[in-house]
């Protein structure tokens, strides 16, 4: 028997004495004994352990999310990570000539090239004399904006945001003008030397850098 259950034991007893019972009376004998040990912790102070919880955390938002195949433009914000390297890792941005301009390394081309290949350039730099054995992540922070022109009320510069479609995107310029073609739109989108003319659908998406132009219905 253990002494912490050896001590509660003589209490009861000193109570029962002074009450003019023992624990071998015909008032409960052991049974009232057993029935006071089973109701009160064994060790004084002592408190029932709280329930189990689940730890909850906060799942880890990643980046905005993008295909393999996008490819990087002026204006693009990405994290880069090279691990165990924090000197050499940080946000950068591309610039206007389509680069990063890197820690050690210097500038990085970046535009029209996907995130694997931008990760594999940076990689064989520094692998010239830099880093031995380079591990090197990156992600997109954010997107370089889009731009929306013609018949919308605030034609401009605006914020890209994934998933962003046509509708959404004259939404933020103020929606259409009384005059707004709203069957057609022309779409130019980085690189293309042409606008394309494509029908407006409520999942018409829209890419980073990408311009809107509504045009004007005659009718």
């Amino acid at each position: 028997m253990s002494l912490a259950r050896t001590l509660y034991i003589k209490k009861v007893d000193d109570c029962l004495t002074r009450h003019g019972f023992s624990r071998f009376s015909a008032m409960g004998g052991w049974g009232l004994l057993a029935s006071l040990l089973a109701a009160v912790p064994v060790a004084a102070g002592a408190q029932s352990p709280a329930p189990a919880q689940a730890l909850i955390t906060a799942p880890d938002v990643p980046p905005a999310a993008v295909e393999g195949d996008y490819q990087l433009g002026a204006a693009d914000k990405v994290r880069i990570i090279v691990f165990n390297e924090p000197s050499l890792s940080g946000e950068f941005f591309v610039n206007t000539a389509g680069a990063l301009s890197l820690p050690l390394i210097g500038e990085v081309t970046a535009r029209g090239k996907t995130l694997n290949e931008v990760a594999q350039a940076i990689t064989t730099r520094l692998k010239g004399g830099y880093v031995l054995q380079p591990r090197v992540s990156i992600d997109v922070l954010t997107f370089r904006p889009f731009y929306i022109l013609g018949e919308v009320n605030k034609a401009g510069e605006y914020p890209y945001s994934t998933g962003l479609t046509v509708d959404a995107a004259v939404a933020l310029a103020g929606g259409f003008t009384y005059r707004a073609n709203r069957k057609k739109v022309f779409i130019r989108h980085p690189n293309a030397e042409q606008p394309e003319r494509v029908e407006l659908s409520p999942d018409l998406k829209v890419s980073p850098g990408d311009t809107i132009r509504i045009g004007e219905r005659y009718w």
